[in-house]
Parts: structure tokens; C-alpha cells; sequence
């Protein structure tokens, strides 16, 4: 979707509205010459009745302070040991980009202001080393940034702490960003870095359970530099937010197009359940229309009249990503053989060979298997290797049909392929 299709935003906006965003920006994104470009976004978003609180990292400009300076910071990353001349560095960094934020923000024509509303405790002595000006989220006064928000101020929060007595600790900034998501209940959380997503076991992901996340950070198969990422993502879902977006800072108006599409540019990693397959409705006979019209056009599906499908729609399934459906299939019961069709299987390109196919395919067996059903049966023209490969269906015969789903099979001179798999036995374990 392009950000600029409106029709394709307003269809999120009912879900977001006085929702509130954290969008944590490294401080490579910050000095980026897109940077504009994401206070635009972020406009649109508060336009649209979004609160939005922003996060800024400091790394890379500490970094270049060091090297102005000529001395050697101890840390950048904000969860190190933090010395006195690395402190200075980072204050130096966060008081900048804070600053550079809320020019951005004003020349958008959007209030900010930067707030003490990050509580921190130093993070004391691990493993024998004293962290020194290190500190940890204590606590974050919503009070304060509710009060900002609801004024429609933006809260421009920097990766530092500080604490009853007045004494400032640096903070890592993805630590900060999950603590004011949680402390704000917060329905979504976003990182924007340098790169285009999490890669895991060597590929980059789009959507990932955050369970799922978790067992691959286990096994080390995250790849760098977003580890901190994906463990701050992780501990954002655990601690109750929905969804975590990691995207590429770089890319003009990513921010709107990963919250307002389907398909996102970066990873989604979500804690509820991001995908719903329910029985379909009345009011979604012209979505299933809609949804299987290009593949009958490619004679993928068989042709369907609009009676035909109202009347079968109670045997139809619809699966949503975020409200929008993006995938359908049916099951066809025959009580009498005690047989079940799986038909109508479609997935939108936009999602296709993300496994969509083979969840909608395991979820009618389950069904069928509910049902007490002997056999499931598949009709197919294109996509038989599919039904074989990844459903465990084999290959049968004209004669294995039913004798009313014969007579139609006969009728229509598709001369489908037919799948079977039986189901009077334990399913094959996954």
C-alpha cells in the first residue's frame, strides 16, 4: 500500500484512534536526512487523533563526540558501564538530538517538549563490575506524559534517567522505549534503526510470534546489530504490548507504511493473536467475492456465482490480519460419507509464502477431524503439488467423490486433479 492511499489508511484509523505509538528512533535515524520525513509521519499520526510519544538513541553521536574530543567512551549502547567522560558525552549527545527533535517537530508545525519523566536507579555492581552512572527505568510519571498528550504535546524523551536525588544515569534507549509502552499501555511500539527487519536463522523476517522470537534468541539466531532489539521486543510483548514494528529509518514514509498496511516494510512481532481465522459472516459475501476474483480469472479456483456462494457461505472461513481479511477457504461437509472438501483455499499476494496456505489448510482438517469426518478431499488444478507437499494429501481418483460432488465434477470439464488424505487416523505431529 502506499502511504499515500488514504482509503487504505482510514481502514486503521478506527482501531488507533487515542491509541497511543512509542516510536523509538536511533540516533542514526535521528541524523539522517529522512528524519524530516518521519516527523511528517509522525503529524499524520496526530492528525489522525494518534498519540505518539518519541525515543531518540545517542550512540552514533557520542560516538562522533569522542572522536571530536579524542578521548574513548566506555559504552555506547546505554547498558555497559557508563564512566564520567562517557556521561558527559552522552548528555552532550541527548541534549543535541533532543534539541535537532523538537526544531523537527516545531517546523512540522506539531508542540513538544522533552520531560524528567523517566524515574532511574543506577544499576549498580553485576558480575563484580560497578556499572557507575549506568541506570535502570525505575519508573516513568505517566501522569506527566498523559498530561503532555492529552494537551496534544508530543513527549520528546532522551535515553537518560534520573533519579529522587536529582543525579542523571544514562539509560539504554530500547529499555526506555519499553517501559514508557508499558507504562502507557501503549498498542504499539516501533523501532527504527538502520537496517530493514530482524534476521533469523538467516533470512529476514516480516512477522514473527513473539514466542516464537524468544526461542530464536535462545538459540542465537538473531543476527546483529539488532539484538537489542529483539530482546527489548520480546520484553515489550511479555509485558503486554501488542505489537512491536522493527523498520529502516531510512526508508521515506515507513513509519505510515508499516501501521497502515497489511504487508509493512520491516518485522512485526506480536503477542496476541495477530492472525484470526473466524466462520465468515453474511456481511462478508462480497469480501470472499472480492478476495477469490483474480484467481478464478486465472481458472486457479472455479467459477462461483454470486448465489452459489451466498448460499455456501456458512462453509466458508476468513482469516484477518488486523481486521482486514486477507485469506479465505471452505469445507464442504457430506454427512452421509462422512466426507469433507476442502475448497476455495485463496491467499492475497500480499501475504503469499508466509505458511498462510498451510494454516488455512490446518485449520479445516482440524475442523473435519472435529466433525468426525473420514476423509478430506481437494479438488485442484494448479495447486495439487501444494495439497501433496505441505497438507499430506495423495492423489485419487474421479470415483473417490461423492456422488452429488461427482455429478458437478463431471459437469464443469475442469477435469480437476483429486486429493485425499485420510483422517480416520492420528494426525501426523508437528
Amino acid at each position: 500500500m502506499k502511504p499515500t492511499d488514504l482509503r487504505g489508511i482510514l481502514q486503521y484509523v478506527p482501531q488507533f484512534r487515542e491509541k497511543t505509538f512509542v516510536v523509538a528512533m536511533d540516533g542514526a535515524a535521528v541524523a539522517d536526512e529522512n528524519f524530516a520525513n518521519i516527523l511528517k509521519d509522525v503529524a499524520v499520526l496526530w492528525s489522525l487523533n494518534i498519540r505518539t510519544v518519541l525515543v531518540h538513541g545517542a550512540s552514533v553521536l557520542i560516538r562522533a563526540l569522542a572522536a571530536e574530543r579524542g578521548v574513548t567512551p566506555s559504552d555506547l549502547e546505554g547498558s555497559g558501564v557508563t564512566d564520567a567522560v562517557t556521561l558527559d558525552l552522552a548528555l552532550t549527545a541527548s541534549n543535541r538530538l533532543t534539541h535537532e527533535t523538537l526544531e523537527g517537530l516545531a517546523a512540522a508545525d506539531l508542540r513538544a517538549a522533552t520531560t524528567n519523566a523517566v524515574i532511574a536507579h543506577p544499576v549498580g555492581i553485576l558480575r563484580g563490575v560497578d556499572h557507575l552512572y549506568t541506570g535502570r527505568v525505575e519508573r516513568v510519571d505517566v501522569g506527566l506524559l498523559d498530561t503532555l498528550l492529552s494537551n496534544g504535546i508530543i513527549p520528546v524523551v532522551p535515553p537518560l534517567g534520573v533519579d529522587g536525588r536529582g543525579d542523571t544515569y544514562r539509560v539504554n534507549s530500547d529499555a526506555v522505549a519499553v517501559a514508557l509502552a508499558r507504562a502507557l499501555g501503549a498498542v504499539k511500539l516501533v523501532f527504527m534503526s538502520t537496517a530493514d527487519g530482524l534476521t533469523v536463522d538467516g533470512s529476514l523476517v516480516r512477522q514473527i510470534p513473539v514466542g516464537e522470537l524468544a526461542e530464536a534468541l535462545k538459540r542465537g539466531s538473531v543476527a546483529d546489530p539488532l539484538l537489542s532489539k529483539a530482546r527489548h521486543a520480546v520484553a515489550a510483548c511479555e509485558a503486554g504490548v501488542p505489537r512491536v514494528h522493527v523498520i529502516n529509518g531510512h526508508v521515506n514514509d515507513g513509519l505510515l507504511a508499516e501501521v497502515f498496511s497489511n504487508e509493512g516494510i520491516g518485522t512485526l512481532v506480536y503477542a496476541n493473536e495477530y492472525q484470526e481465522i473466524r466462520p465468515a459472516r453474511r456481511t462478508d459475501l462480497r469480501t470472499v467475492e472480492h478476495l477469490i476474483r483474480s484467481s478464478i480469472e486465472s481458472e486457479e479456483l472455479a467459477p462461483r456465482t454470486r448465489e452459489s456462494l451466498e448460499e455456501q457461505l456458512e462453509d466458508f472461513y476468513i482469516l484477518e490480519v488486523d481486521r482486514n481479511p486477507i485469506a479465505c477457504v471452505a469445507l464442504h461437509v457430506y454427512s452421509e460419507e462422512r466426507l469433507g472438501e476442502l475448497a476455495c483455499l485463496y491467499v492475497h499476494p500480499s501475504h503469499e509464502n508466509r505458511g498462510i496456505g498451510q494454516k488455512m489448510m490446518q485449520f479445516v482438517e482440524a475442523q473435519a477431524r472435529e466433525r468426525k469426518l473420514r476423509r478430506l478431499l481437494a479438488l485442484s488444478t494448479q495447486a495439487f503439488n501444494f495439497f501433496r507437499d505441505k497438507g499430506g494429501f495423495d492423489e485419487g481418483a474421479p470415483d473417490d467423490l461423492p456422488p452429488l460432488r461427482r455429478t458437478a465434477y463431471d459437469a464443469s470439464g475442469r477435469r480437476s486433479k483429486v486429493l485425499v488424505k485420510r483422517l480416520d487416523q492420528p494426525p501426523p505431529p508437528r
